[in-house]
C-alpha cells in the first residue's frame, strides 16, 4: 500500500454545534486507504483562547462523517503524526493531554 497522503482543507473555517460555534483554526488530517481521519482545533466564538479538540473523519469525497473516528495500523499513526507537525497549538494541547 502506498504511504498515506496528507489532505488540506481551508483553515480557519466555521463549525456549528447546537450550543454554539466558532472556527476550526488548525487541522491535522491525511487521506488513508478508506477514510480521511482528522484532528481539529476548535476555537469557540465569543471566547478567544477557549479551545476544543475534535477527533473525526471525512469520506474520500470530502464529506464529514458522523460516527467515531477509528485509526489503525502504522500508516494511520504515521499519517496523523506527520500532519500534526503543521499544527503547533493542536500538537501542544495533545502533548498536554497525553501527559
Amino acid at each position: 500500500m502506498p504511504p498515506a497522503k496528507q489532505t488540506t482543507r481551508e483553515v480557519p473555517r466555521p463549525f456549528e454545534f447546537h450550543w454554539g460555534g466558532g472556527q476550526i483554526i488548525e487541522e491535522a488530517s491525511y487521506r488513508g486507504r478508506y477514510t480521511e481521519p482528522s484532528i481539529q482545533l476548535l476555537e469557540y466564538e465569543g471566547h478567544p483562547g477557549s479551545y476544543g479538540i475534535r477527533f473525526c473523519y471525512y469520506n474520500h469525497q470530502g464529506r464529514f462523517q458522523r460516527s467515531p473516528m477509528m485509526i489503525d495500523g502504522e500508516d494511520s499513526f504515521e499519517g496523523l503524526r506527520d500532519a500534526l507537525r503543521d499544527t503547533p497549538k493542536l500538537r501542544e494541547l495533545l502533548r498536554r493531554l497525553a501527559g
